[in-house]
């Protein structure tokens, strides 16, 4: 098969998920080792991310949108935000329970907006592209995903920097457990999460016929 250069970043999007996977998974003993796989983690999720804006910029300057793209774009975008966010869950027990109704609740939407797409297609033929509510969500999953992985290199270099007196006082050990701007990403991901599940739904109920 033959892939157009939009179709191509995509599925480089899908290539690179395994292997940012694989990186924050690598166990580590030091601080410096810490530091080491969530920054080249985040870089290539960061990559990752940067081609989902990428493919749709070229496909539409240069009419280069094809079912296919439609298709896999918004399955490399779950494949990317769900890696993540599970390895999240693994790395940062301090977080673990919110964050788990979090996953639990994209892993929902994305299962149902699939089972839509998948449905539609089927009876309607209509291959349903990601709209505009839904990269905002995804937006919001991104961005979510970063904060929650960044957030505490902010608070272990300060620790460095400022010595057992930071490190032990209340408002730094509140903060390190209680990571405000990752519990802000995440009620923010959540609504759009939802706000954008809802949407397809009802956006696309029209084509489903209960007596096929």
């Amino acid at each position: 098969m033959k892939l157009n250069l939009p179709n191509k970043l995509t599925v480089l999007r899908l290539m690179l998920v395994p292997v940012f996977v694989i990186v924050l998974m690598i166990p580590t003993q030091t601080v410096q080792g810490y530091f080491i796989t969530t920054i080249i983690g985040m870089l290539i999720f960061g990559l990752a991310s940067y081609t989902d804006h990428l493919d749709g910029k070229i496909a539409r300057e240069r009419n280069l949108i094809t079912d296919f793209g439609k298709f896999l774009d918004p399955l490399a975008d779950k494949f990317m935000v769900l890696g993540a966010l599970i390895v999240a869950l693994y790395r940062y027990g301090n977080i673990r329970f919110i964050y788990t109704w979090a996953v639990l609740i994209v892993v929902f939407r994305e299962l149902a907006v699939t089972s839509m797409r998948l449905m539609v297609s089927g009876s309607a033929h209509i291959v349903i592209a990601a709209n505009k509510l839904g990269k905002i969500k995804t937006g919001s999953q991104v961005t979510c995903i970063l904060v929650t992985y960044l957030e505490p290199l902010i608070y272990e270099t300060i620790n460095l920097i400022g010595g057992d007196s930071v490190r032990e006082s209340g408002v730094m050990q509140f903060l390190v457990k209680y990571p405000p701007l990752t519990y802000l990403c995440i009620a923010v991901m959540i609504v759009f999460t939802v706000w954008s599940g809802i949407n397809y739904i009802l956006t696309y109920w029209k084509y489903l016929d209960p007596n096929k």
